[in-house]
């Protein structure tokens, strides 16, 4: 399969992308280690299509709250090798990093998008990097991004204030990335649901998706067994954890793709894809075409 060199090529026709998420990382919050070894996170990367991810995105440094950044060698040692294996099996896939070097090497090894959660702000070449490959981009809002420590917790916002903020600094960031020379049909954006909000922020974005959705730019939406979602069971005095949010993240998803979101990215495909599927379905009404598998027969016992 070609490089993607629009977002046309990655986006998915009558319904929602999904993206999986391979953190090649010894600690991110909910599956730290488990795929750090490149042989692992290919297997994981090939388990996600067959349960309908539609892209892979590999990351090689934690943005779990608290977390500090990697080496940059050590970064582009994790993901390069499972990108260029993905990538040579006809895999989608995108980067997850914040450095300029890592995205050119991973856009060398085939990646079809540079996902940066930093919006471009944490290295200054990251922008012209963006320019160069001549891929898709996405463009994260992270409003407290801090050198050596990555500060996702909390609240950097006044009350009232996170939709118009969110809204006014993707901006700003999309603006530089077209200054630099990033064309505007490779540019997806990120409201960054859990990074330095707190759950009544993530409450309020979700919210005003349809504001984001009426914007230029395609929206990817990553709630993914976020704090807020866990919380959910926690609120009604239930065992709570991050894996626990999955059926919560599904929902989340459904919603999303129900009102045009371009994709989601989640850690359980399986769900998700089905919830995509099920918002193309409902959105489609008697339009759907699907729907003509041989029904079982079913008995009581």
């Amino acid at each position: 399969m070609d490089q993607a060199q629009s977002v046309a090529d990655l986006t998915v026709a009558d319904r929602t992308l999904v993206m999986g998420i391979v953190n090649v990382t010894e600690d991110s919050f909910s599956d730290g280690g488990k795929w750090v070894d490149p042989s692992a996170a290919v297997k994981h990367a090939r388990e996600l299509v067959a349960k309908g991810a539609d892209i892979i995105d590999v990351g090689g440094e934690s943005t779990r709250p608290g977390a500090t950044r990697v080496d940059a060698d050590l970064e582009r040692a994790r993901v390069v090798p499972v990108i260029a294996a993905l990538h040579a099996e006809g895999i989608r896939t995108s980067v997850d990093t914040m450095r300029a070097a890592t995205a050119l090497a991973a856009a060398d090894a085939g990646v079809d998008l540079i996902n940066d959660v930093s919006g471009g702000l944490a290295d200054p070449g990251m922008y012209s990097a963006m320019a160069s490959a001549g891929i898709p981009v996405c463009l994260m809002h992270w409003k407290t991004l801090q050198e050596g420590v990555l500060s996702s917790a909390g609240r950097a916002h006044e009350d009232g204030s996170v939709v118009e903020d969110v809204q006014e600094t993707l901006g700003r960031l999309v603006n530089k990335a077209l200054s630099a020379g990033v064309r505007s049909d490779n540019i997806v954006l990120d409201p960054g649901l859990g990074f330095a909000k707190s759950p009544q922020d993530n409450w309020a974005l979700l919210n005003a998706l349809p504001q984001f959705l009426e914007g230029q730019f395609p929206l990817l939406v990553g709630a993914s067994r976020k704090r807020f979602l866990a919380a959910i069971r926690g609120d009604r005095g239930v065992e709570s954890n991050p894996i626990l949010a999955d059926p919560a993240t599904a929902a989340v998803t459904a919603i999303s793709a129900h009102l045009g979101a371009w994709g989601v990215r989640v850690h359980e495909v399986a769900v998700s894809r089905d919830a995509v599927d099920v918002a193309a379905a409902w959105n489609a009404g008697a339009a759907y075409a699907g729907g003509h598998t041989t029904p079982q027969t079913y008995q009581r016992s």
